[in-house]
């Protein structure tokens, strides 16, 4: 079979693509380009999710590097992904993540991090994919060491996060461990710097209670519901492999990705922090009003957050972020990171002295309205047909009586329609979909928005 990587890495259906086969093709074609780039000198750190299997195909990966001469240092636990990342900035090391983060459990991939810490560019898994089946000659003197990554990270946040801050906290914090990466660290964290919290579902569990490894509504009920009966609480929760984040405030509502780096931006001006903000595409327009009302230069790139990081890395940068709940902040790793995005918000709570609630309050009032979004999926015949309707929307002036005042086509295509109006009209990474997303500042807009047929 074909392998390809993605926004963020391969991943494939376990026991079907994703077999020892192919595992090793891609663990030999990652062994080939680190070779090739950086010698065998250059260690190589390797991590797993708590997904079935997870562990034991990052053993294979990590003996068959072994055997071909690099020096391996193989995580003694589940570990998140931006623990390894921070190691692999730490260490001067390349890492190889084995995780599908968010997706249904019969998933499982392989997520390439590069010495720089950050989702590997497209140049870079351009040549990993180009190494498949490519033999190679190894070297001697391979090893094999066990390690466990936590300590460093740990280390790192304490120069980014004021505890003293976040434990004269009043609020009540209820983490919800979702079965995922984030066990055994993030409770961790609180533990060790004595900042008292309430759990639930601190387990792995392979089939992810059921549901999936998504800090979303759907799969935070029992969370949601233990916020709304813990008066003055609020609830945290991360994805499989703990680089996203999920957050729910004080009414038990779900508060957006979007909310969240708005209201970082703003902590974190207060620190002292300074630079630009980079979102991508397909984030709110809410992002845009805060920083222009903080006089913040905005960094607008392609979805995926390979792209995010890789502008962390080449500007000065206050928090980098993507809608679907990643971010990271200057001083750290160009890498979404799901533990540090709720230690910040404790943070940012601290710093103000007020709720989430009014945090949120507080910043549709500086942006002079709230923004209501909504997304559609399109599923067509081939790649074709939405190559055909890119063009012809690429192409519009006006969409009914809304006059188009600019487009862009750095990923998809983006309308505005004034200030506070956005239609995105893109393409899936991985399957004939487009994804047409609406972004307006009323519901009465985004319903009006979504009766607009795009494609006749």
């Amino acid at each position: 079979m074909d392998i390809e990587f993605g926004t963020d890495g391969w991943r494939a259906v376990l026991n079907k693509d994703f077999s020892p086969e192919n595992v090793e093709r891609v663990t030999l074609a990652i062994g080939k380009y680190i070779a090739d780039n950086f010698g065998f000198d250059k260690p190589i750190l390797i991590g797993y999710d708590p997904r079935n299997k997870a562990d034991t195909f990052s053993l294979q990966c990590a003996e068959l590097l072994k055997n071909k001469g690099f020096n391996v240092f193989y995580s003694s636990r589940v570990v998140p992904t931006p623990v390894l990342a921070y190691n692999a900035l730490a260490q001067n090391a390349c890492a190889i993540m084995f995780t599908a983060s968010h997706n249904p459990p019969e998933y499982l991939g392989m997520k390439f991090i590069p010495d720089y810490a950050g989702p590997a560019t497209s140049d870079i898994t351009d040549e990993i994919v180009l190494n498949i089946d490519k033999v190679f000659e190894g070297n001697t003197g391979g090893s094999l060491h066990k390690i466990d990554f936590a300590n460093k990270y740990y280390g790192h946040l304490e120069t980014i996060i004021d505890y003293d801050l976040i434990r004269t906290l009043k609020t009540n914090i209820i983490f919800d461990g979702l079965y995922s990466a984030s066990i055994g660290y993030f409770d961790k964290i609180l533990g060790n710097e004595n900042i008292s919290y309430i759990s639930l579902h601190m387990y792995h569990d392979k089939n992810f209670g059921g549901g999936m490894p998504d800090p979303k509504p759907a799969f935070l009920k029992e969370l949601i519901t233990k916020v709304k009966a813990e008066p003055n609480s609020i609830g945290l929760a991360n994805d499989g492999d703990a680089d996203r984040f999920g957050v729910i405030n004080e009414r038990g509502e779900y508060v957006s990705p979007n909310e969240i780096i708005a209201i970082l931006l703003k902590h974190l001006l207060k620190k002292g922090l300074q630079g630009a903000v980079v979102k991508t595409v397909g984030s709110s327009l809410l992002i845009d009003r805060i920083a222009e009302k903080l006089n913040v230069p905005v960094i607008e790139t392609a979805v995926g957050f390979k792209h995010v990081g890789e502008a962390m890395r080449k500007n000065k940068v206050i928090i980098g972020g993507e809608e679907s709940g990643g971010l990271s902040i200057e001083g750290h790793i160009p890498e979404k990171d799901g533990l540090l995005a709720n230690l910040l918000i404790l943070e940012a709570m601290a710093k103000s002295g007020k709720s989430l609630i009014d945090l949120q309050t507080e910043i549709y009032e500086l942006a002079g309205c709230k923004f209501y979004t909504d997304r559609v999926d399109l599923r067509l015949d081939n790649k074709e047909k939405i190559s055909q309707i890119l063009k012809k929307i690429k192409n519009l002036t006006c969409i009914g009586e809304n006059k188009i005042t600019s487009i862009d086509t750095k990923d998809g295509v983006k309308l505005m329609l004034g200030e506070t109006t956005k239609i995105l009209v893109r393409p899936s990474g991985t399957e004939p979909l487009l994804r047409i997303y609406f972004e307006t500042d009323s519901p009465q807009k985004l319903a009006e928005l979504k009766k607009i047929n795009l494609i006749n």
